[in-house]
């Protein structure tokens, strides 16, 4: 279990989602590349889609890579279940490697419960489901919620209600368009989310690039999360604006970068500098 007010270095989620597509073998592929890249976690996407999917959507019908089907079919159809979800826990605990789900309703909270997880995840879109949020909350376990679509006035009742039910929580500050502008980013929020709620703030970037990302952990956010893909081309929603295998290892080595280089708030006189001190003022 994590305490997000004891994190040190910025916890990196490596956002699956539904990029898996329904398939155990891409979720796995990507579970390796998170491993291998030294992220600290991969999270997933748990709905009862009887439950999650507007009743306007159910029957509206798509083409697939799988055939033409209504949306509810496609949404049951790329759903991971138990037998999925019980190999997946077993898989990252074998590496190991922290694995967990974003909650979109209550039959999906207490799915998740039957897990040793970390943490869970409310996304955005739940932001305003007060009733979700304070049961998944009592659960006891640490919760991260994500900002997106929010006035700040909606978000000072979410962290009201965390401040009142959850054991340990962070905020997310994202934008909920994919791919986001950069000019929609707006990344000067997080130290004002920091200063205004006292509380750990991350980063869940939509974005293309991985730039703003490590702009966001030099702004202060302590917890990033990105959506993770074997390939952009691939079909889905969320795939475009996903980072690539390589782009995970890229992220994981600038964000580290950025932190030697950010280095304290006190100024000092490094070892380098004392024999060219020595040499330029006696």
């Amino acid at each position: 279990m994590i305490r997000f007010e004891d994190l040190g270095e910025p916890y990196l989620i490596a956002e699956v989602g539904i990029n898996h597509n329904g398939d155990l073998q891409i979720a796995k592929r990507l579970v390796d590349a998170a491993f291998a890249c030294n992220w600290s976690c991969v999270k997933f996407q748990k709905r009862n889609p009887e439950l999650a999917v507007p009743e306007h959507q159910k029957g509206v019908e798509r083409d697939t890579p799988w055939g033409k089907m209504t949306y509810i079919e496609y949404k049951h159809h790329i759903e991971f279940g138990a037998e999925e979800y019980t190999y997946i826990d077993n898989y990252c605990k074998h590496k190991p490697l922290d694995w967990t789900v974003s909650v979109w309703d209550f039959d999906s909270l207490h799915f998740s419960l039957k897990y040793d997880l970390p943490f869970l995840k409310l996304p955005s879109a739940m932001l305003t489901n007060d009733d979700l949020l304070v049961e998944t909350a009592k659960t006891g376990l640490p919760l991260i919620v994500s900002t997106g679509m929010s006035t700040i006035e909606e978000v000072d009742h979410t962290v009201n209600l965390l401040e009142k039910h959850a054991k340990s929580f962070a905020i997310m500050h994202t934008n909920s368009s994919y791919p986001s502008k950069l000019e929609d980013l707006n990344l000067n929020v997080i130290p004002a989310l920091i200063e205004r709620y006292k509380c750990t703030v991350g980063y869940s970037g939509h974005e293309f690039g991985l730039t703003p990302t490590v702009l966001a952990v030099a702004l202060g956010a302590k917890v990033i999360e990105r959506h993770v893909t074997l390939s952009q081309e691939m079909w889905g929603t969320d795939q475009s604006a996903s980072v690539e295998l390589m782009g995970m290892d890229m992220l994981r080595k600038r964000v580290t970068e950025a932190l030697m280089a950010l280095g304290s708030p006190h100024k000092r006189i490094t070892e380098a500098e004392i024999p060219i001190r020595r040499k330029l003022r006696g």
